[in-house]
C-alpha cells in the first residue's frame, strides 16, 4: 500500500473533501458507490449477523466490487484513453476519478483481505477449515493427490509461454497460474500457463467432518510436480484479470438481436481493466504478465491473501444451519385466499399491495398464472428487464399464448449482464407465439408492468401489476420490493398508452394517474417539491419522505437544496449511491440520508409529499416507481412513477413501509456533510426494520383478519426531536 492510501487507512470511513476546500455541492458518484460496498463489507464484521451469513456479506462486496470495474472504471478508462475531459458534477475529470477511485480501491481491497482472514479465523473455530498449501499433509494430501489426478488434471491445459506459443486469451474474471519452470534435464529455464477452467470448483471440500477446503489454484501449486514431471519449480503466482464488460450499441443497429450476439460475444473479450495477482509474484513474472495483458494501463491489485473475493459465496452452500439466518417463509396475502385463491375477484374488491419478501412473490406468479388458464382472459402484456433463471414467468406466458391468448412481452436485451439470459427467453416466448417486442434501441424499458384484460359481462376489465422490482422470483425473496395490484379502469388506460409506447412508439396523449419517463417524470417529481416549498411560504409544513437506490441527478439535488433553504424538511432514505451533501447550513440543514444494508437489500421506491399537513396518513401525496432519481431514469429509460390512492394501501406503505424505514437503528448509516458514513446509534429499545416486518403482517391484503385478530402495530415517527414507537 502506498504511503498515501495508508493515511488514508488510518482516517477511517471514506471521506470525499480535503481539508481546507470549499465545501462542494455534490460527492463524487463513484466514490460514493465505493462507500456503499465499504458499508455491505462492514457488515462481514458485524456480529449480529451468523457467522456464515457474514462471509456471505463479504463475497457480496467482492462481486460488487468486479462490477465496478469491469462497468465503471472501464467507462471512466475508456474517456481517458480517447482523450475526453468530460468534468463529474463535483469537477473531476476522468484521469482524477480514477486516481481516487485507485486509491480508495486499494484500500478497500486491503479490508477485505483483512475481514477475510479474520471470518476465516473464526471458522475454523467453528469446524469450517479452508486450508494454505502448507497445511496439505498426511491423509490430506493422499486424498487431494488422488482428486487431482482423477478430477482435475484431466481438465487443465499447461501452455508454455515462447515465441512459437503466444500468450493464451484469458476471459473476463478468469483465474490462472504462471509458472517458472526449470527443466531438469538441460537446466533451460521454461515458462509456463495454466488457466483454470471454470468447469472446475474454486474450492475443494475434503471428504468427511470437520468440513475442510482448498482453493483450487493451491491444488495445482502443491501438486504441479505431477503436471510437470522432470521440471524443478522456481516460482508459480496465480492472477485474475477483469475486461471491460459494457456493452455499446449503435443508433444505426439494424437487426438488435444479432447486435447483441455479437456484442456479448466482444465483451468476453473485452479491455483488461483490472489485473490482480500474488504479492509473492516474483518482478520478471509480473513483468510478463504487465506485457501481455496491458498491465500498464489496467489497474494493478497485489494480494497476500485470496485472490477472487466474490467466490466466497461457495463456502456459504456448507450445510451448516446453525451458522445461517433462520430460515423466513414468506406470507401469501391473505385476501387472496378470501376469494378462493381467486386472483382477479380480490383485486376486483380492492386493491392489494404485496410487500416482498415479506409476503410471497407466489401471489404474482397466482396471477400470470390464472391469466394462462382463465378463458376469459383475451390479452396478457408483460415487461421483462431481469426474469432470472427460474421459468415460472415465462412459463405463464408462453401457456397463455398457446391456449391462444394475445400476449406480448416486452424483453429488455440491455438489462446489464442478464442480456444472454434475456436473449434466450426472448427465443422461447417467439417460439411458442408470443409476440415478442425489444423497445428502444437507445433507451430501456425498466418499468416494471404487468397488464391483463379479461372479457366480464358485455365489455372487458383490465388487471393491472405494478412493481418497483423485476419479475424475478430468486431476488424476490431478499430484495424488498412492493407489488401493487389494482382493476382501476384510470391505471389499466395509462398502462395500454405505456406499453403501445414501447411497443409501437405511440406517443401517450394523454395520462390519467400514470406519469413514465423519458416523457416528463423528471419534471413532475421538481413540480410536486416545488408544491412542498410553496406550502411552507404560505405557513404550512413542508415535508419530503423518499426512498430509492441512488440519488444521482443533479437538476433533482438542486431542487432539494432550494427546499431545503425554504424549511421543508426532507428525510431520505437512499442504500447506495448519494451524491448529495447532507447537513451542510446554508446549503442542505433540513436534509438528512440514512442508508440501510441489512438481512435484506432495499430496493423499492418510494416517495412521499406532506401537501402542507406535514406527512399524516391523510392529505400526503405518496407514488411507488421504478425509477432511482438518476440522469439515466430521467433520460434514457422508460420508468412509471404511479400514485397510490386507496386508503388501507397508502397507510401501509406510509405509516408501516416509510416509518418503519426512518425509525430503524440496527442496521442503519447517516451520511455525515464531509462523506462519512456512520453507524447510527441504537435508542433504548433498537429497532430493526427488518425483523419488524417479518413478524408483523401488513395492512394491505388481509382482508377479514384486521377484523378477526388483534391490529397490526402502527408506527409512528417525531419528527427532529428523534424517534419513538406507538402501539
Amino acid at each position: 500500500m502506498t504511503k498515501a492510501a495508508t493515511k488514508r487507512a488510518e482516517e477511517g470511513p471514506l471521506m470525499i473533501d480535503s481539508p481546507g476546500e470549499p465545501v462542494k455541492r455534490y460527492f463524487n458518484r463513484e466514490l460514493s458507490w465505493l462507500a456503499f460496498n465499504r458499508r455491505v463489507m462492514e457488515e462481514a464484521c458485524n456480529p449480529a449477523h451468523p457467522l456464515l451469513e457474514r462471509l456471505r456479506f463479504l463475497s457480496i462486496s467482492g462481486s460488487n466490487f468486479d462490477e465496478f470495474f469491469m462497468v465503471r472504471v472501464a467507462g471512466l478508462m475508456g474517456q481517458q484513453l480517447q482523450k475526453v475531459e468530460a468534468h463529474s458534477a463535483d469537477g473531476r475529470t476522468p484521469s482524477q476519478q480514477l486516481a481516487a477511485i485507485s486509491e480508495e480501491a486499494e484500500i478497500l481491497a486491503d479490508r477485505q483481505q483483512s475481514v477475510w482472514n479474520e471470518i476465516r479465523a473464526q471458522l475454523s473455530e467453528v469446524g469450517i477449515h479452508v486450508l494454505e498449501s502448507n497445511e496439505i499433509e498426511g491423509e490430506t494430501e493422499t486424498w487431494l493427490e488422488s482428486h487431482f489426478r482423477d478430477q482435475i488434471f484431466p481438465i487443465l491445459t499447461p501452455q508454455a509461454l515462447d515465441p512459437a506459443h503466444p500468450f493464451p486469451f484469458i476471459p473476463n474474471q478468469g483465474s490462472s497460474v504462471i509458472f517458472d519452470l526449470i527443466r531438469r534435464s538441460d537446466r533451460e529455464p521454461v515458462r509456463e500457463l495454466v488457466l483454470l477452467p471454470t468447469a472446475l470448483k474454486r474450492f475443494v471440500r475434503l471428504p468427511g467432518e470437520p468440513a475442510r477446503y482448498v482453493a483450487v489454484e493451491a491444488v495445482l501449486k502443491h501438486f504441479s510436480h505431477l503436471l510437470f514431471p522432470g521440471y524443478a519449480v522456481n516460482g508459480a503466482a496465480a492472477f485474475r484479470v477483469l475486461r471491460d464488460s459494457d456493452i455499446e450499441i449503435e443508433e444505426e443497429a439494424e437487426d438488435l438481436v444479432m447486435t447483441f450476439r455479437s456484442a456479448i460475444k466482444r465483451r468476453r473479450r473485452g479491455r483488461v481493466i483490472r489485473l490482480e495477482m500474488e504479492e509473492s509474484i516474483s518482478p520478471e513474472l509480473e513483468a510478463v504478465l504487465k506485457e501481455e495483458l496491458g498491465g500498464s494501463e489496467a489497474l494493478l491489485t497485489e494480494t497476500g491473501g485470496l485472490l477472487g473475493v466474490g467466490d466466497l459465496a461457495t463456502l456459504v452452500e456448507e450445510d451448516r444451519p446453525d451458522l445461517k439466518f433462520t430460515p423466513y417463509s414468506a406470507r401469501f396475502p391473505e385476501r387472496i385466499r378470501e376469494y378462493g385463491g381467486d386472483c382477479f375477484a380480490a383485486i376486483r374488491a380492492k386493491d392489494i399491495l404485496v410487500h416482498h419478501p415479506y409476503e410471497s412473490f407466489d401471489v404474482v406468479l397466482s396471477f400470470l398464472g390464472q391469466a394462462a388458464s382463465d378463458p376469459d382472459v383475451v390479452a396478457i402484456k408483460q415487461t421483462l428487464y431481469r426474469a432470472g433463471k427460474q421459468p415460472a414467468v415465462i412459463n405463464a406466458l408462453i401457456a397463455a399464448a398457446e391456449a391462444g391468448k394475445s400476449v406480448t412481452a416486452v424483453v429488455e436485451l440491455k438489462a446489464r449482464f442478464d442480456e444472454e439470459q434475456n436473449l434466450y427467453w426472448a427465443t422461447a416466448l417467439e417460439r411458442a407465439g408470443v409476440q415478442v417486442v425489444y423497445g428502444f434501441i437507445d433507451w430501456k424499458t425498466h418499468a416494471k408492468v404487468s397488464m391483463v384484460v379479461r372479457r366480464e359481462g358485455n365489455g372487458y376489465r383490465t388487471y393491472c401489476h405494478f412493481g418497483t422490482g423485476n419479475y424475478h422470483p430468486i431476488t424476490a425473496r431478499i430484495y424488498t420490493d412492493l407489488s401493487f395490484f389494482t382493476a382501476d379502469p384510470r391505471v389499466g388506460r395509462d398502462a395500454a398508452q405505456l406499453f403501445n409506447y414501447v411497443t409501437g412508439y405511440v406517443e401517450p396523449a394523454s395520462l390519467e394517474l400514470l406519469h413514465i419517463s423519458p416523457r416528463g417524470l423528471r419534471n413532475e417529481l421538481v413540480a410536486l417539491i416545488d408544491a412542498e416549498i410553496a406550502h411552507v411560504r404560505a405557513g404550512h409544513p413542508g415535508a419530503i419522505w423518499a426512498k430509492m437506490n441512488s440519488v444521482v441527478d443533479p437538476a433533482v439535488i438542486e431542487k432539494l437544496y432550494e427546499a431545503s433553504a425554504a424549511g421543508v424538511e426532507i428525510d431520505l432514505i437512499v442504500r447506495g449511491i448519494c451524491c448529495l451533501r447532507p447537513g451542510v447550513p446554508g446549503l442542505s440543514e433540513n436534509i438528512r440520508v440514512k442508508s440501510i444494508v441489512g438481512r435484506f437489500l432495499e430496493h423499492s421506491r418510494i416517495w412521499a409529499f406532506g401537501n402542507g399537513k406535514g406527512l399524516p396518513s391523510d392529505g400526503a401525496k405518496l407514488f411507488i416507481s421504478s425509477a432511482d432519481w438518476m440522469p439515466r431514469n430521467f433520460d434514457r429509460r422508460v420508468e412509471f412513477m404511479l400514485p397510490i390512492l386507496n386508503k388501507t394501501v397508502h397507510d401501509q406503505v406510509l405509516d408501516q413501509v416509510m416509518v418503519a424505514n426512518l425509525l430503524d437503528d440496527e442496521q442503519s448509516w447517516q451520511l455525515q456533510p464531509d462523506g462519512r458514513y456512520v453507524r447510527t446509534e441504537e435508542g433504548a429499545t433498537p429497532f430493526n426494520l427488518h425483523r419488524y416486518f417479518m413478524t408483523n403482517p401488513s395492512l394491505s391484503g388481509r382482508g377479514a383478519a384486521l377484523e378477526k385478530r388483534k391490529p397490526v402495530p402502527k408506527l409512528s415517527l417525531k419528527r427532529r426531536r428523534g424517534a419513538k414507537k406507538e402501539h
